[in-house]
């Protein structure tokens, strides 16, 4: 199956459910496709979706904020430099929030960190905290704490998937739309016969599809793309051959 665009993609959700643009229209189509986007989104985390972004500890202030658009974090890179560094840096260790509060002594808010903690260094622990309130795109996808509380501008990098940008704004095509059309063309599908309520019969249909060309999906993006020939050594499937 060739990859979808914006107009490829709504072409097919109103012939498949032979429903016109007078009750599909933009707006409710794109509600079909954006919870379609999102549901895959959620399903199999995506190497498309990974992105690295470069900041700056604020001194004696135990808070950073997570770029917007943040799904989740991967891992946080600490640097013992206060300048752009080429330096191998160290995995931040991942706490819970209480542990963050009991390490540097004094307590810690959604408003961000504080100053004058007891315990200051070189980070060592993180912990999340927080998200968005007013969207993915205006507002902070949450915060995140560490210890030691820095007593220098150290340098980091935070690893972590963000959301992606939807078929309706790149309308010519994404990732997902040219990688997995199947799986979208289907999970948009079953959004649009639950809008019609209806037939079961179909929406159970493209539920199946959707599950069984997803498995297929996420054995590539968090399987093969995860390993390699040398490391891994090669995949095999065993073949059952007739007998003898």
């Amino acid at each position: 199956m060739a990859g979808y665009t914006y107009a490829t993609l709504t072409d097919d959700i109103r012939n498949y459910t032979e429903v016109d643009a007078n009750v599909f229209t933009a707006a409710v189509i794109n509600r079909f496709i954006e919870n379609a986007e999102n549901r895959i989104n959620l399903d199999v985390p995506m190497d498309s979706d990974r992105i690295m972004a470069q900041g700056q500890f604020a001194q004696n202030f135990n808070s950073i904020t997570v770029p917007t658009k943040t799904l989740f974090v991967r891992g946080v890179q600490a640097f013992n430099s206060t300048s752009a560094t080429t330096e191998q840096g160290f995995w931040l260790e991942r706490r819970d929030q209480t542990f963050i509060t009991e390490y540097v002594g004094e307590a810690t808010g959604p408003s961000g960190g504080s100053t004058g903690q007891n315990v200051k260094g070189l980070p060592k622990y993180y912990s999340m905290f927080g998200g968005a309130t007013t969207g993915v795109d205006t507002a902070t996808s949450g915060a995140i704490f560490v210890a030691p509380t820095p007593d220098q501008n150290y340098q980091y990098i935070i690893h972590y998937n963000a959301q992606p940008t939807g078929l309706e704004t790149n309308t010519g095509g994404t990732y997902v739309s040219n990688y997995f059309p199947q799986g979208l063309l289907y999970a948009s599908l079953i959004e649009a016969f639950m809008f019609l309520k209806g037939p079961t019969d179909m929406l159970t249909l493209y539920e199946n599809r959707y599950k069984t060309e997803l498995q297929k999906f996420a054995a590539m993006q968090i399987g093969r793309r995860r390993r390699d020939d040398y490391t891994d050594g090669t995949l095999r499937i065993p073949i059952e051959s007739p007998p003898q």
